[in-house]
């Protein structure tokens, strides 16, 4: 039901994950797993009502979660590729986990969620489609790195508990007129 109107509109679907064993994902399918994961939980978000969830040390807003999740993925896309071609990855100086910029307190509507949900589906699939290019290398020895499996490992969860932070909108919708 769309929190929005209360009309029997079916949810943002979920994106078909081919899974090869569902009981042992591979890397690639961690991501995206995570990823539709996520952006369902968001859409408990529409109508969020201002009140950010005090976690990790911070004040987690639906629009802090999907850009750290976005931020994420930007992070691991470019340490694959850097280690691809044998380059050091620009140094992160930016912490933005730990800042609640202000615009991360703006309203969360149905418009945002989809331009959410768009960037960041295009962006795991880059990276779901660079690990799949990578397979014979997802347990090589990284050095001090981690090994390419446990970057997947590694989004997963924190696509997860970046998704768990805001609390899902209680409002119900509004009685249907005849």
């Amino acid at each position: 039901m769309c929190l929005t109107c209360g009309c029997d509109e079916p949810p943002r679907a979920r994106r078909a994950i081919a899974v090869t064993d569902p009981d042992h994902p591979t890397p690639d399918e961690l991501v995206l797993i995570a990823t539709e994961d996520a952006l369902a939980r968001a859409g408990s978000w529409i109508g969020w009502n201002g009140s950010a969830v005090l976690s990790l040390g911070n004040a987690w807003t639906p629009h802090k979660s999907l850009r750290r999740i976005t931020d994420h993925l930007v992070d691991h896309i470019a340490q694959i590729e850097c280690r691809v071609a044998g380059e050091s990855a620009v140094e992160d100086l930016w912490r933005g986990r730990s800042v609640t910029l202000e615009s991360d307190w703006a309203r969360f509507t149905e418009h945002d969620l989809d331009e959410a949900t768009a960037r960041i589906r295009r962006l795991a699939q880059i990276l779901a489609v660079r690990l799949r290019a990578l397979r014979d290398d997802w347990d090589a020895d990284a050095g001090e790195e981690w090994s390419l499996r446990a970057i997947a490992r590694h989004l997963a969860d924190a696509t997860d508990a970046y998704a768990s932070r805001p609390a899902a909108t209680k409002t119900a919708a509004p009685p249907r007129t005849t």
